[in-house]
């Protein structure tokens, strides 16, 4: 796996990991954990992938790893590019809270932007916390005048933790949703939940 680019990103920083999904998977979510791509394909879910995105990551293997659709992913702030694409669906969405713990779990994967990218450098976790750029992966915006740093501010801003075949339940912290009346969903799982308008650009 290859390392390099970024400043590194402090492990302090990373008090919570996120992974962002539609409300009706949250009771599949807190019973079975969060699985891979292609573990959920089986089980009745609604998906909120981007196909042509899933396209790209279908073949596309971590070096000296698995295939991305066979890990779970994780990012390090949902406040990032995907988020911002579903933002006609944000009512409908819910942001799980991962403990941090999952960066030690055997075979891990740190990518240093999103990992469907081309160019996107993959290293052992929690090594790999050091090729990625802090401000980047939790700034507010990925915006420059200059259309390739934004393509890179924006594959930067998605960088993903990977866990093989799944996160296990005993990972998951709570839920965040867009507004109050989306609570009681998350609280019908079983999960703590709290509004958080950052996330949600809002």
């Amino acid at each position: 796996m290859d390392g390099g680019r970024g400043v590194g990103l402090d492990r302090s920083r990373v008090t919570e990991l996120h992974y962002i999904t539609h409300r009706a998977n949250l009771a599949s979510i807190v019973r079975l954990g969060i699985l891979s791509h292609r573990r959920v394909t089986s089980l009745p879910h609604r998906s909120i992938a981007d196909e042509e995105v899933q396209d790209r990551r279908r073949n596309k293997r971590v070096p000296n790893g698995l295939l991305i659709h066979e890990y779970a992913n994780a990012y390090f702030d949902a406040r990032n590019p995907m988020m911002y694409k579903r933002l006609d669906q944000r009512r409908e969405l819910a942001v799980i809270s991962i403990m941090p713990g999952i960066l030690d779990l055997p075979g891990t994967v740190i990518s240093d932007g999103n990992a469907a990218s081309d160019g996107t450098l993959f290293s052992a976790s929690p090594e790999g916390l050091t090729m990625l750029d802090e401000q980047r992966v939790y700034a507010e915006w990925w915006t420059d005048g200059d259309g390739m740093e934004k393509w890179e501010r924006k594959r930067q801003r998605c960088a993903e933790v990977l866990v093989p075949d799944r996160i296990a339940p005993e990972y998951i912290r709570g839920c965040y949703v867009f507004n109050s009346e989306a609570l009681p969903a998350c609280r019908a799982a079983g999960l703590k939940a709290a509004v958080n308008k950052r996330v949600f650009f809002d």
